[in-house]
């Protein structure tokens, strides 16, 4: 198998080319803040940061390396704001003044190579175990997530831990922008505490935080207020949300997500970002329906409801430049690159070359190494099948 390993030594002056529509600047509209090209890093979990939740070298590394390849924009993993939230083994912090150090030397890495640097804050919700936090988790309503019968049963949120939640975020927003970050993405996708108060699924609430999508949704709109209320004009902040977020959803449950971002981009968004795990999705598809005719993509749906008001990034599936160009042309402003931004740091500017095909998994654990992967990392991308060869 051809390598896929980064090589600093291997790597080319990067020079934006304008007839490569993804490697020319984006800037977002209600800040005039500007990323150097349209390819984000995505946000990933990596379980490489110290047991506090500091980030570690391996964090600095990996982030940083990602800048000097290219990426115009440069997001971290999933960062909690609350202790509370902490979802996973060697998740990174910004629940405390404490983690500004690390932070801030994460930024400066990341602005040396001229990059623009996001945090996305986040909050687990059921999926932050007691045996992590040593506190029961907490979730829209009590019990178990849909389609996840072996995970802890979370408590009811009450009317307290909202307002500590929200201020928790905040509070991470600020910590952000004091260390010299460009902005925050609010995670509120992948099934996290605040999808699991826009679900019906997960939310049955019937006070004031359930029922309707407007109730369903006012828990992230007030994280929402909250952080823009915490930070300066310029600083960036921005959504992630996906259609699908638990199993047994409906089509009127999925396009939910698409009001949630029109009406988050009536509030001030700078930036919103659907992730849709395959960005050729169909709606059927998302549904498991058997009628095909006429039927939408996902990616149709998240353009129409940002309708170029902002910055709209898009995940899923992109491997390949031909694959970020489709997106692009489409109508999406940033194409987030995952798992094919792991072993190539430098996908942007292999792209710019102009014959680059990125390599399928598995990947040398060598390559992947070299990469700026730590061996925490390394040790979780053993668990996705076929991803890690030797």
């Amino acid at each position: 198998m051809r390598s896929s390993g980064f090589s600093l030594s291997s790597a080319v002056p990067f020079i934006l080319m304008k007839s490569i529509p993804f490697l020319c600047p984006v800037t977002f509209k209600r800040s005039g803040v500007s990323a150097p090209n349209r390819i984000a890093l995505a946000a990933m979990t990596n379980q490489q940061s110290l047991p506090d939740g500091s980030a570690s070298d391996d964090e600095h590394r990996w982030l940083t390396l990602r800048a000097e390849g290219g990426f115009g924009i440069v997001t971290t993993c999933a960062a909690h704001v609350h202790p509370r939230g902490r979802g996973w083994p060697g998740a990174l912090g910004i629940d405390s003044d404490a983690r500004l150090p690390g932070l801030k030397r994460l930024a400066d890495g990341i602005h040396k190579h001229g990059a623009l640097s996001l945090v996305q804050i986040f909050h687990g919700g059921a999926r932050a175990p007691s045996k992590l936090t040593g506190m029961p988790p907490i979730s829209a309503s009590p019990g178990n997530l849909p389609g996840e019968p072996k995970g802890e049963a979370a408590v009811e949120a009450t009317e307290e831990d909202i307002a500590e939640v929200t201020a928790a975020f905040a509070g991470a927003a600020r910590r952000a922008e004091a260390a010299g970050w460009n902005g925050v993405e609010i995670h509120g996708a992948h099934g996290y505490l605040p999808a699991q108060f826009l679900s019906p699924l997960s939310n049955r609430r019937r006070d004031r935080w359930g029922g309707s999508l407007d109730n369903r949704m006012r828990f992230l709109r007030g994280i929402f207020a909250a952080v823009k209320e915490a930070v300066s004009p310029r600083f960036l902040v921005g959504v992630r949300l996906s259609p699908r977020n638990f199993p047994g959803q409906d089509a009127e449950t999925t396009c939910e997500a698409f009001t949630v971002a029109r009406t988050l981009i009536g509030d001030g968004a700078d930036f919103i970002h659907f992730s849709l795990w395959d960005f050729r999705t169909t709606l059927d598809e998302a549904e498991k329906s058997e009628d095909h005719a006429t039927v939408p993509r996902l990616l149709d749906l998240a353009v129409e409801s940002v309708a170029g008001q902002c910055p709209l990034f898009v995940a899923g599936k992109i491997h390949t430049p031909a694959d970020a160009e489709e997106a692009i042309q489409s109508g999406a402003d940033v194409a987030a690159l995952g798992r094919v931004a792991i072993p190539y740091a430098d996908w942007p500017r292999r792209a710019e070359r102009g014959d680059f095909v990125p390599a399928s998994p598995p990947y040398p654990a060598n390559d992947l190494s070299t990469a700026g992967v730590g061996e925490p990392f390394l040790d979780y991308l053993r668990r996705w099948p076929g991803f890690v060869e030797g």
